[in-house]
């Protein structure tokens, strides 16, 4: 057979979709080959294209699989398969050993641009050998890399793909790094956030709580999956730190900048080791402010909330599904409930008077908190000194062991103080100077304490549940017929009540008169300032 009468099949690889996507490389292959065929009088009926590596079995990639069943296919006819480079084909020895054999099985002719192939010893020996030294450069260009990946994350910089809530940004003379992809860094926040404080009582909850999200990533069939839920609860890369078992990097501080804090990460691995499972529920409570935080007064039950339907509409209500109860089943409209919970926390709302011994002890609390800091700072910064020849006096037993058991034991040994050395630092850097002056952050906490009510009225979900989670420290109990009663006060709103009732007043007067030139009403048995400032000062 002439080669004007031989077919021709192209084969060109890229090692990445990336390359696919940013270069040119397909198509300048197909060019030359195309044009290798012209002046071989081929006739091309076939382009076949891959995107993946070249190492490892032919046998794994889509266009070489692709190539041979259009051969087997066609047993009769005869072609010539046309590769740019040798090492298209592979640069792993023995699967371009078996490539070369699938061929002749097939009465395939190889063509190559740049080298020509030879069914003699001789011809055979020169191929084996290119595909070795392909290997070798394959062998070599990865422990580079891998070594280039290693040297940058010691550095701080993550080198993978970002994961969901990172995008990688080019800085100048710092090469990419992660920032935080707003929305979804702050989806990854929440649901750390309600994890770790109880909102969600477990993972597959979790889950749902993305998918309520259209901008979150979801699999082929529009799904976020478990697995998915699972690696980004785990991963230590939003909590700011590097953390490599392969590359044997523990813990260490990251450039970017943390979505969470270690603090809280280590909250949900908790939650998680407990391996608690709660049953599926199509509603997490978006619709509930008072979801998880409102119980039942006749058995202490968290009330659940479910929507009922109606004649031409939907109902919302609260009730208790204990069947020993006495109130089992009898459902309770959740405008009643939570409008019942809104006047009580109207009645937290206190005199001006008030607020004006509130603005003094703050001021007190804040000397005192700055003063707090400096200590706690100088106490972490010598632990983390410690650890470090903790750490260093590990690393040198590691050196000298020669029994691989003893090792491992060491290396766990140093991760375990990495993570910790970790966790004091987090605590070093909480206590920074804050950011703005006193003024400002007065500003917001009074607002609050001025008029929580008026929050709660005019607020979301989400609004009304940090004012629950701000007014009280213990779940409020709810009984269909005497209502709301009253839980356990927060810090802040407890001190107001004590002072609004006469108690802890003698000194805060006197400090508010000095300070303020307004001397406040107050009851004539008073006693001392420091237990109100404490309770102020602890709590905000």
């Amino acid at each position: 057979m002439t080669n004007q009468n031989r077919k021709a099949l192209i084969y060109c690889r890229v090692s990445s979709k990336g390359q696919e996507k940013d270069g040119h490389g397909l198509e300048s292959q197909e060019t030359r080959c195309r044009q290798f065929a012209e002046a071989k009088g081929y006739e091309v009926v076939m382009v076949f294209p891959d995107t993946i590596s070249g190492a490892g079995s032919f046998m794994k990639r889509p266009g070489m699989v692709a190539l041979l069943s259009f051969l087997d296919a066609q047993p009769d006819e005869e072609f010539a398969v046309i590769f740019d480079d040798l090492k298209r084909a592979s640069r792993d020895t023995r699967a371009f050993l078996d490539l070369r054999e699938a061929f002749r099985q097939r009465n395939v002719i190889v063509e190559c641009l740049n080298f020509k192939f030879d069914d003699t010893p001789e011809g055979e020996f020169i191929e084996t050998i290119i595909a070795a030294q392909g290997a070798l450069e394959r062998k070599q260009n990865q422990r580079q890399v891998s070594q280039k990946m290693k040297a940058r994350m010691e550095s701080g910089y993550y080198v993978h793909a970002a994961p969901i809530g990172y995008k990688y940004v080019s800085v100048k003379g710092r090469g990419k790094m992660l920032f935080p992809d707003e929305p979804l860094a702050k989806i990854i926040r929440e649901a750390f956030d309600g994890y770790a404080n109880g909102r969600f009582g477990s993972q597959a909850e979790v889950t749902r709580f993305f998918e309520t999200f259209p901008e979150f990533p979801r699999n082929k069939h529009g799904r976020v999956v478990q697995q998915r839920t699972a690696d980004i609860l785990t991963h230590p890369v939003y909590t700011g730190h590097i953390h490599s078992e392969h590359y044997t990097i523990n813990w260490l501080k990251a450039q970017h900048e943390a979505i969470v804090s270690l603090d809280t990460f280590e909250r949900v691995q908790a939650k998680r080791r407990c391996a608690t499972y709660a049953p599926k529920r199509s509603n997490i409570g978006d619709d509930f402010a008072l979801r998880g935080t409102i119980v039942c007064g006749c058995c202490d039950t968290p009330l659940r909330s479910s929507w009922s339907t109606g004649h031409s509409k939907r109902y919302p209500y609260y009730l208790c599904q204990t069947k020993s109860c006495e109130a089992y089943g009898k459902s309770i409209p959740r405008d009643k409930v939570e409008s019942q919970v809104g006047d009580l926390i109207k009645t937290l709302q206190p005199t001006r008077n008030l607020i004006t011994l509130a603005t003094a002890m703050f001021r007190q609390a804040w000397a005192a908190r700055q003063s707090q800091a400096q200590a706690v700072r100088i106490s972490a910064k010598t632990e983390a000194l410690r650890l470090d020849k903790e750490i260093n006096a590990v690393l040198d037993r590691i050196m000298s062991a020669s029994n691989n058991a003893i090792i491992r034991r060491y290396e766990d040994k140093v991760e375990m103080l990495e993570h910790q050395k970790a966790m004091m630092l987090e605590k070093l850097d909480n206590q920074s100077e804050p950011k703005g002056g006193f003024e400002e952050k007065l500003e917001l906490a009074l607002r609050f304490l001025a008029n929580p009510g008026k929050i709660w009225e005019n607020g979301g979900i989400q609004t009304r549940r940090l004012v629950l989670k701000l007014a009280f420290t213990t779940p409020i109990t709810y009984c269909p017929k005497e209502g709301a009663r009253t839980p356990v006060l927060s810090l802040p709103f407890k001190a107001l009540d004590a002072c609004r009732h006469g108690k802890f007043l003698n000194g805060a007067v006197e400090k508010t008169r000095t300070s303020t030139g307004v001397t406040p009403q107050r009851p004539q048995r008073c006693a001392s300032t420091n237990s109100a400032t404490t309770a102020l000062y602890q709590a905000w």
